[in-house]
């Protein structure tokens, strides 16, 4: 146990954030930089080495949650790597973006703010970045057996990752530009900064890893003939069917599907425009949907320039504290504010769209809104409540409906789906055509990304075991997993 009195002489701390009026000037990430390392030893030392840590049953990944938080109270941070990286690929990812589950199931979490384990997280690895101690893992020998991934997102590149260091020829292929998924291109730059995927990538490339950009399997390249180039094929290719709202007035101008409008600023960052083609800037701006997709598209419209920023969610605001529906060490659905909300914008509950108002020349001008309550378990419309807000510039951020089937992966695969749309696999993560697998979104629906990884290292070894007979490599989630909930 790292310090024993640890969790009743400190607090809880954590990361701090530069001020907003810096912060909405610039797309860097929102942290105040080394700010968490004076104070993570202490945090680590809140720990109390539970008998039965809950936290690993709350990560998909099982990671060593106290062992490394005792390392990190130590300093001992080349062991606490060490540690962190046995069970995930991308701590660095993860420990920026994931909700941390983990935290809702801490024990301390009972009666006590809960254990920094995310910043904790974070802070290890990114000591282990700056001391060069995150090295390329070369597999010793080939096995001469090839693989092919599709998806360069957080599952397809967990299961490539491990697929490589198993001594299999790896290459993954993705259609955008740039590897990363939605890592790269869903995911604001101030949530995220992209240099953390690039020397990932660098370090894969290192290991024999090999990356196809621009390539789309099913339009570009057919996927019969990528199963005939290869030995196996990995389908992570994520659920990005999005959700639609099919109301009066959606084919105006200035409505757009999220990741129509988000990916078009990390072009910017990444050098390819100067001014994205769909931008806030001076516009009202209304937001459809209150998760954490809809978040960025708010700290997105508030660096563009937005006159107004307005997110609308259909359920009820959520209570500040654990409701007994959500017990311990259950996820609690709880009211969050994230850092994009506190730079402005108001957020709007319990509310549905009716229809869209546009101008003559075919551009959005207004959304028309009701409240809306829950009565007899449905949702209806309260009378008298409808009024319009202004809305020059909509994103749709309702979430996502299945896997692509439009590409032609599927038909040409021949693949099964299951009843919500996804694609259908057994205990291995394998599909019903032979040597076929499927990781992360495309089977699971859409998820976090710790589950995702965790998804792309038991596929991994699912797919070593149908090409070597027999595998070693981790498993840390079966297909039927889900997360714990009531």
């Amino acid at each position: 146990m790292a310090d024993p009195k640890g969790f009743l002489n400190h607090g809880r701390e954590v990361a701090r954030t530069r001020p907003v009026g810096e912060r909405v000037k610039d797309w860097n990430e929102v942290y105040v930089p080394g700010s968490l390392l004076p104070i993570i030893s202490k945090q680590a030392g809140r720990c109390m080495d539970c008998g039965i840590p809950f936290c690993h049953n709350g990560c998909p990944l099982g990671n060593l949650i106290p062992e490394w938080n005792d390392y990190a109270y130590r300093e001992d941070w080349q062991a606490a790597s060490e540690r962190l990286h046995a069970t995930n690929n991308f701590p660095e990812f993860t420990g920026r973006l994931c909700p941390a589950p983990c935290e809702s199931a801490c024990v301390l979490g009972i009666n006590q703010p809960a254990v920094t384990i995310k910043n904790v997280e974070v802070s290890i690895i990114d000591k282990a970045w700056d001391s060069g101690s995150v090295a390329p893992q070369i597999p010793q020998r080939l096995s001469g057996k090839t693989v092919a991934v599709i998806g360069s997102g957080p599952a397809g590149l967990a299961a490539a990752q491990q697929l490589t260091r198993a001594g299999h020829t790896v290459a993954v292929y993705e259609r955008a530009d740039r590897v990363g998924g939605l890592l790269r291109y869903g995911i604001p730059e101030f949530k995220m900064e992209k240099r953390h995927i690039n020397r990932r990538i660098e370090q894969m490339r290192a290991e024999g890893t090999r990356f196809r950009t621009g390539i789309e399997i099913g339009r570009d390249l057919k996927a019969t003939d990528l199963r005939k180039r290869y030995d196996a094929v990995v389908v992570a290719a994520g659920a990005t069917t999005a959700r639609d709202l099919p109301v009066p007035g959606r084919e105006l101008n200035g409505i757009h599907q999220a990741m129509e409008y988000l990916p078009l600023s990390n072009k910017v960052q990444e050098g390819d425009y100067v001014t994205p083609p769909i931008t806030a800037e001076g516009k009202h701006v209304v937001v459809i949907g209150g998760g954490d997709t809809g978040a960025d598209c708010v700290g997105t419209a508030h660096r563009q320039g937005a006159a107004s920023v307005t997110q609308l969610e259909i359920m009820p605001r959520p209570g500040e504290e654990r409701n007994p529906g959500q017990p311990w060490p259950t996820f609690p659905m709880l009211y969050k504010v994230t850092s994009a909300h506190e730079e402005g914008g108001d957020r709007v509950y319990s509310v549905s769209t009716t229809h869209f108002e546009g101008d003559a020349d075919g551009n959005v001008q207004w959304l028309h809104l009701s409240e809306v309550e829950f009565v007899d378990g449905r949702l209806n419309q309260k009378p008298g409540t409808e009024r319009k807000i202004p809305a020059q510039l909509v994103t749709l951020a309702m979430g996502f409906t299945g896997t692509d089937v439009e590409n032609g992966v599927v038909a040409q695969f021949g693949l099964e789906l299951d009843a919500r749309g996804n694609i259908a696999r057994d205990a291995d993560f394998a599909t019903n055509v032979p040597g076929v697998y499927v990781a992360g979104d495309a089977g699971r629906g859409q998820s976090l990304i710790v589950w995702a990884i965790a998804e792309g290292r038991s596929a991994a070894r699912g797919v070593d075991r149908y090409l070597a007979g027999a595998s070693e490599l981790p498993a840390p989630i079966r297909p039927t997993d889900r997360s714990l909930m009531v």
